[in-house]
C-alpha cells in the first residue's frame, strides 16, 4: 500500500511530503486553488528522489500538451480527472491514473488505465471535494484492488477505517493534510504513519486468516 500526497505547490511542501514517507506526489495542472505551472513543477521535481514518483493531474487537457508537460517536468504518471476518452488515454506516453466518481464506477472496466482512482461525486468532474463517501460501496465490488486508489476526505482520523473497508492499493490525500489551505508537515507525517500502520495490521490479519483456513 502506497500513499500519494497531491496538490504540492512548493519545494518545502514536496520535501516535507518526502520526509513524511510519501510514495508519490501530485502536481495539479488544471484549474484549482492548488494549480501549479509546469516550470514551477519542474523546479520542484528536480529535487525529488527518483524513488518518489511524480504525478501530473489534468482535466480535459490536449493530449499533446499533456505529453509535453510530462516530458518537461519528468512526470511518472498522468492522472486524468475530466471527460477524457479511452482513445485520449491510449495516445499518452505515461502510465495512466483515471479518476472516477463512486457513482461512475461502471465505466472502469472499459477504460485503459494502470490505476483507477475512486473519489466522491462532485458534479461534472471527478473528486476534489475533500469529502468522504460511503466506503462500503467498494467493499463488495469485483474491482481489482491492486489497481484501486482511494481518495476523498481522507485524514489521520479516518484512514485506518478506510483501509480496513476498502483495502486499496494506494491512498490519495490533499486537503486532509493541510492547514489553512497549505500542506502541513506534521499532518503529512501523521497521515502516512497511520496509513502504513493500518495497512500493516491489515496484512498481518489477513495472513493469520490464511494460516487458519489452510489447516
Amino acid at each position: 500500500m502506497q500513499v500519494k500526497i497531491c496538490g504540492i505547490k512548493s519545494l518545502d511542501a514536496a520535501m516535507s511530503a518526502v520526509e513524511a514517507g510519501a510514495d508519490l506526489i501530485g502536481f495539479v495542472f488544471a484549474d484549482s486553488k492548488r494549480r501549479i505551472s509546469p516550470s514551477q513543477a519542474k523546479q520542484i521535481a528536480d529535487h525529488i528522489p527518483s524513488a518518489v514518483k511524480k504525478v501530473g493531474v489534468f482535466v480535459n487537457e490536449d493530449a499533446k500538451k499533456m505529453t509535453e508537460i510530462a516530458e518537461y517536468v519528468g512526470l511518472d504518471f498522468i492522472q486524468l480527472h475530466g471527460d477524457e476518452t479511452p482513445e485520449d488515454a491510449m495516445t499518452l506516453n505515461r502510465p495512466i491514473i483515471k479518476a472516477f466518481s463512486i457513482d461512475g464506477i461502471f465505466e472502469i472496466e472499459s477504460y485503459p488505465c494502470d490505476y483507477y482512482l475512486i473519489d466522491s461525486p462532485s458534479g461534472r468532474y471527478r473528486g476534489g471535494t475533500g469529502l468522504p463517501f460511503n466506503w462500503e460501496k467498494l467493499h463488495h465490488t469485483p474491482l481489482n484492488k491492486d489497481q484501486l486508489i482511494l481518495a476523498g476526505g481522507l485524514n489521520e482520523e479516518n484512514v485506518a477505517e478506510a483501509i480496513a473497508i476498502v483495502k486499496p492499493a494506494l491512498l490519495d490525500v490533499s486537503s486532509g493534510v493541510e492547514t489553512n489551505g497549505e500542506k502541513d508537515p506534521e499532518k503529512m507525517r501523521s497521515f502516512v504513519k497511520e496509513a502504513k500502520r493500518a495497512f500493516q495490521q491489515l496484512k498481518e490479519s489477513e495472513g493469520n486468516d490464511n494460516i487458519y483456513t489452510t489447516k
